[in-house]
C-alpha cells in the first residue's frame, strides 16, 4: 500500500533561503523564542518563495483565489534567543492534488537545525467555495517551473 505522504515529490529546485534576526517582541522573559512565532517565521519563509518563484500572495489574488492554511505541522528541535539569526529554507512539495505544500527548515547560526514543519494550503475561489482542481493560473505556474510538462 503507497502511503499519501509518498505521492508528494519534494521540489528541490524550488527551495528558498531566507535570513531573519530574532526581534524582542518575539522573546519571553527568560529571552527565548515563544513557540507561537515559529508559525510567523513559515510565513516568512513562504512570502520569500512566492517573492523569488511568481506565487506571491496577491499573485493568487489577482486570479480571484485565496489558499487558506488548512494544517500546519511543526516539530522543535532547538531554542532560537533574542538576536539570532534564523535561516529559514522554504521548499514546496509537488503534488497533483489542488493544493499547495510547504516544507520549512530553520537553521540557527551554527547551522543546526531548530525547527521543522509543513504548511498544507488549499484553493478557494472569489466566493470562498473550495476548488477541487488545480487553477489554471496555477496549472501554468507548475508548467512554467517545471513541475509539469
Amino acid at each position: 500500500m503507497i502511503r499519501r505522504k509518498e505521492l508528494y515529490k519534494e521540489a528541490t529546485s524550488l527551495t528558498v533561503s531566507h535570513d531573519i534576526r530574532v526581534r524582542f517582541s518575539e522573546v519571553d522573559s527568560l529571552g527565548i523564542v515563544w513557540h507561537g512565532h515559529y508559525i510567523t517565521y513559515f510565513e516568512e519563509g513562504r512570502e520569500a518563495f512566492g517573492r523569488q518563484h511568481g506565487l506571491a500572495y496577491l499573485d493568487v489574488f489577482a486570479n480571484n483565489c485565496t489558499t487558506p492554511i488548512v494544517k500546519t505541522t511543526i516539530e522543535h528541535k532547538l531554542s532560537l534567543r533574542y538576536g539570532d539569526v534564523v535561516r529559514i529554507e522554504t521548499t514546496i512539495l509537488d503534488t497533483p492534488a489542488a493544493k499547495m505544500i510547504f516544507r520549512f527548515t530553520l537553521f540557527n547560526d551554527k547551522n543546526e537545525i531548530v525547527c521543522t514543519g509543513e504548511t498544507l494550503q488549499v484553493f478557494l475561489d472569489k466566493e470562498g467555495d473550495l476548488l477541487l482542481t488545480n487553477p489554471p493560473f496555477y496549472q501554468e505556474w507548475k508548467r512554467k517551473v517545471g513541475l509539469e510538462k
